[in-house]
């Protein structure tokens, strides 16, 4: 006869490793048994035949011809079966508990049970096994690792932490790649784990062309901070010290204010990318940068420090010095009457360059917005603004000036504008169409030198999202200068069943000659090129985007960005950008075309391959290509990859890069947690392609 009762067991039961798994000792337990005993002199229980254990959260033990002593002091049983998770499973002939100290003979130890498998990917076997509850260490005898049921290592003695040990210091899987010209690179990682949130990784890096490398990332995560440093260094073979720092600092200070520290250095301008630690950065900034908000406003206050990385053509180059400082504040008053609000503005900035050339800029605006609604759905929007700015330079070049400027210059922007838009809305019985023109009218100050310098503006590219902002200049030290009108329709319509289309159209307006732009911007005396984009998007499978710039006068494509891609885990990618460079407003120079082709297509349920490239079509030059092959076990992954770097990039003092071809793989396993009612799969893994290192080991 099964008879099942209710008992407050210890988790401690549970074998070596199922100690306090995030319940309470006296938490409910069910026991379910062909005979159970309970000894009311020596507070015991003793069960006959197969008897199972469960707790709240669905973890269970099998075993046979249970004894559980007074306050779980000592435990016995044979033919145990433990499961931790749905994935963790620990089996042994008998265990035996003394205190402390829990026995397992012959126990097997695995997280890849149940995976679907017919061969469960690994597992450990040992003759026996230790479990010293008060050390948190489990330590097997004689094991042998498993790997399909085929015996790959054997060790006297191995020491492991037990589930309740979330990390632990270690060497971590090593991973292989090749790198620039430098051969083979093996990565040996040693995880140091000093609190549960506060953590570190040392990377050993092996190459067979060059001297080693070595990586450290340090991580630390308060209640109201966080502080993240990754870095490396080597000493070539040509003995040069070469090195990088990435370093990024958050704390709090209160419910309104937050401060930021961050430091971006490297050696030389190739570094990063010959040791694959670059992103595309154009530059390195460092500096400081605190907020302060509130529910009307914010203000910034910041220092940038800038390493140059790209290579310079002329002076086209931002930002141009170092900031020290840029402080900026925000606020905006609730609405006086109706939806109508002030907004004021404040900045202040310091450029430091090279030599003694500096300048300070200090500006301050107010601007007024008031939004109305219309008979007919009609709306429109009304502004005025007054900005003033102030200049102060030290041996700077502005322009209208022969050789450096020392002194003082001002100058007063004032601006407004009116906005009128009128939707017309058509509902359907599967579409919902919206078609709305809509025009804006700029008025502002003409000057005859709209601007002294320009440090923070790298001019504007006329496109659809510029139009209707409200400045189509980036920075405040350029100045649109002079009255434009915005104007164009769009047209926008959505299904109930997620499917969504737009068409734009526009095109701006300058009263007088624009100054101080690029060319390739798009703007005129008069009217500009025409803009748009046309897009089909659906939320499950599909996303298609087309944005355009064509001429004003003899309608010839002047700017295009495709983006096509189709499906979710299997997908089709494909992207193309066409750019016509002029040298002046007349003159054509050439055009240039970039295509962009990737997908990634599953192959099995498990096994996956992924793929992308970039060609210069102008250049007949691969840009980037990679391609890898992806296998997601339940309880590892494997991945392949190739990647191909076709940049080139040439530098005056002759530290030039070449791209070249790397090879990688990587080996991660996924080690669960948790309990069969709430399966969590708790995944760490490496990677060492961006140069990031996410390190865990529980």
């Amino acid at each position: 006869m099964v008879k099942k009762f209710l008992f407050l067991i210890p988790l401690s039961l549970f074998l070596c490793s199922a100690h306090g798994v995030g319940l309470d000792a006296d938490a409910p337990k069910t026991i379910t048994a062909d005979k159970i005993e309970y000894d009311l002199g020596s507070k015991s229980i003793k069960t006959t035949g197969t008897t199972t254990i469960t707790n709240q959260t669905g973890q269970n033990v099998t075993l046979v011809d249970a004894y559980i002593g007074d306050r779980n002091i000592s435990a016995s049983g044979s033919r145990v079966v433990l499961y931790l998770s749905r994935n963790t499973r620990i089996t042994a002939a008998s265990i035996e508990k003394d205190g402390d100290i829990t026995t397992a003979l012959e126990p097997t130890y695995t997280t890849c049970a149940n995976c679907g498998d017919k061969i469960e990917a690994w597992n450990l076997s040992a003759s026996s096994l230790t479990h010293d509850s008060t050390a948190r260490e489990m330590i097997f005898y004689d094991p042998v690792l498993w790997i399909y049921d085929v015996p790959v290592f054997w060790f006297p003695q191995i020491s492991y932490p037990d589930p309740t040990v979330k990390y632990k210091s270690g060497f971590l899987f090593a991973s292989f790649n090749s790198t620039n010209n430098m051969g083979m690179q093996i990565n040996l990682p040693l995880y140091l784990n000093f609190s549960n949130y506060h953590d570190a990784t040392i990377t050993t890096s092996y190459l067979t062309r060059e001297n080693p490398l070595w990586q450290a990332e340090h991580r630390l995560n308060l209640n109201h901070s966080s502080m993240l440093t990754k870095g490396s260094y080597t000493h070539n073979q040509a003995g040069v010290d070469r090195w990088h720092v990435f370093n990024k600092d958050r704390v709090d200070l209160g419910d309104n204010a937050r401060a930021f520290l961050f430091l971006n250095r490297t050696s030389d301008k190739t570094y990063l990318q010959q040791y694959n630690f670059y992103g595309d950065q154009p530059y390195l900034d460092s500096g400081a940068r605190l907020e302060l908000f509130s529910r009307s406003g914010y203000a910034t206050t910041e220092v940038h420090s800038f390493q140059e990385l790209r290579v310079l053509h002329g002076n086209q180059t931002n930002p141009s010095g170092d900031i020290l400082p840029n402080i900026h504040g925000v606020y905006q008053t609730e609405p006086v009457f109706g939806n109508t609000y002030f907004s004021f503005m404040g900045d202040v900035l310091g450029i430091n360059k090279s030599g003694s050339s500096a300048s300070q800029r200090l500006i301050g605006s107010g601007r007024i917005v008031s939004p109305w609604v219309l008979p007919l759905g009609q709306r429109l929007t009304l502004s005025a603004s007054a900005r003033y700015d102030v200049y102060n330079f030290i041996n700077t070049p502005i322009y209208g000036a022969p050789g450096d400027f020392s002194g003082m210059r001002g100058r007063f922007l004032p601006s407004g504008y009116a906005e009128w838009s009128l939707p017309f809305i058509k509902p359907g019985t599967n579409w919902t169409h919206v078609i709305e023109p809509k025009v804006r009218f700029t008025v502002q100050r003409h000057l005859e030198n709209p601007a002294f310098v320009n440090n923070d503006s790298a001019g504007s590219l006329l496109s659809d999202v510029m139009l209707f902002s409200d400045d189509r200049l980036a920075g405040y030290d350029l100045w649109a200068n002079g009255h434009y009108a915005d104007y164009g329709a769009s047209w926008r319509a959505f299904s109930h069943d997620g499917w969504s289309s737009e068409v734009f159209l526009g095109q701006s307006y300058d009263f007088f000659a624009p100054t101080n732009l690029d060319p390739n911007s798009g703007f005129h005396y008069g009217a500009s090129d025409y803009v748009g984009r046309i897009g089909l998007y659906s939320n499950d499978w599909l996303s298609i985007l087309n944005r355009f710039r064509f001429d004003n006068e003899e309608l010839e494509l002047r700017h295009l960005e495709s983006t096509v891609r189709f499906g979710a885990k299997d997908y089709a990618e494909a992207g193309y950008i066409r750019a016509t460079q002029l040298t002046d407003t007349l003159a054509q120079n050439r055009v240039i075309n970039e295509a962009v082709l990737g997908g990634g297509m599953s192959l099995t349920e498990r096994l996956s391959v992924r793929a992308r490239v970039i060609y210069n079509i102008t250049d007949h030059n691969l840009q980037q290509q990679n391609i890898g092959l992806y296998y997601d076990h339940p309880c590892y992954t494997i991945s392949l990859s190739y990647y191909k770097d076709g940049a080139i990039r040439i530098y005056q003092n002759g530290e030039n890069y070449y791209g070249a071809s790397r090879f990688g793989f990587q080996f991660a396993l996924k080690l669960t947690e948790g309990n069969l009612t709430q399966d969590r799969d708790a995944q760490y893994f490496s990677r060492y392609e961006t140069g990031e290192a996410y390190l865990k080991q529980r």
